[in-house]
């Protein structure tokens, strides 16, 4: 069976037109994420939430340290 070369070479691959459609959607896409990821302020809550943490474990690790002073003066006046 042969086949036609012409019709063989037309059923290869992908055209430059669906190529250049599909970098157009992809582009439109992130533009649309970036939009709604600094429009939300997500990245200003994103470091607040990062700052209230690292304030919290401060706070944790002063109390711990608090408590291990007193666990140790008890233990030294027994």
């Amino acid at each position: 069976m042969k086949l036609n070369k012409k019709t063989d070479k037309e059923n290869k691959g992908i055209t430059l037109v669906a190529l250049v459609v599909t970098i157009v959607i992809l582009l439109i896409l992130a533009g649309i994420s970036i939009a709604q990821l600094t429009g939300n302020g997500l990245f200003e809550n994103a470091k607040l939430a990062k700052q209230k943490t690292e304030q919290k474990q401060d706070e944790e690790n002063q109390t711990l340290g608090e408590y291990i002073n007193k666990i140790n003066n008890i233990l030294q006046e027994i």
